[in-house]
């Protein structure tokens, strides 16, 4: 009898851990805007001023449709968010380092970065991208502060007759001094315009 009693404490005591570690894991990213069906979440990193964002949305469109218009390196400024030249720098199989260069509000100077995109197909059709900032890959430029992090990916599930589940997360260190204001309109905005633009761009192609 104590031995069924132990048994069932440890099944118990398995489940409670189970419950706290999944109520801990959906604590991190708390729902900041649910707007247009693109939901934008967002989440503290540790020993960051930043915080991280993640981009949701269901796209009525298909895999290789989203997938040209992302490797349209050049035309997909247009639906980055502030997003003002992107540039592709090298392929080599699986990975591809692009340029980019994003305008930022007066008096906080422009922005460049240097990611390098390492693309994965998953079970079931899913495509993931990782992305990853390499800042030393080609030297600045001179009106330009350098994102110094870079750490995200974009995530493309297809849903069947549903369309194409979306998701870009993302977390940067933008390098050089950024109000608070400007810092937390930011992370908000750039998941939210952007997964918007890309959806118009797909379902009206």
């Amino acid at each position: 009898m104590g031995s069924l009693c132990m048994r069932a404490f440890v099944r118990w005591l398995a489940m409670g851990l189970v419950c706290a570690s999944i109520a801990h894991a959906e604590g991190k990213w708390r729902l900041a805007q649910d707007k247009d069906g693109v939901q934008v979440y967002l989440k503290p990193v540790s020993g960051s001023a930043y915080k991280a964002y993640r981009g949701v949305t269901t796209i009525q469109s298909d895999l290789g449709t989203l997938r040209a218009l992302q490797e349209d390196v050049v035309d997909a400024c247009a639906w980055i968010h502030q997003c003002m030249k992107q540039e592709l720098l090298h392929i080599k199989g699986a990975n591809a380092w692009s340029y980019i260069q994003f305008s930022s509000p007066w008096p906080v100077a422009p922005r460049d970065l240097v990611v390098k995109v390492t693309s994965r197909e998953l079970e079931g059709g899913a495509l993931r991208r990782e992305l990853n900032g390499v800042p030393d890959y080609v030297a600045e430029n001179e009106g330009f502060v350098r994102v110094t992090k870079v750490e995200g990916f974009w995530l493309f599930e297809p849903m069947g007759e549903g369309g194409v589940r979306v998701t870009y997360q993302m977390h940067t260190e933008p390098g050089g001094s950024v109000p608070s204001w400007l810092a937390n309109k930011f992370v908000v905005e750039a998941p939210y315009n952007t997964l918007r633009d890309l959806r118009k761009r797909a379902e009206y192609r």
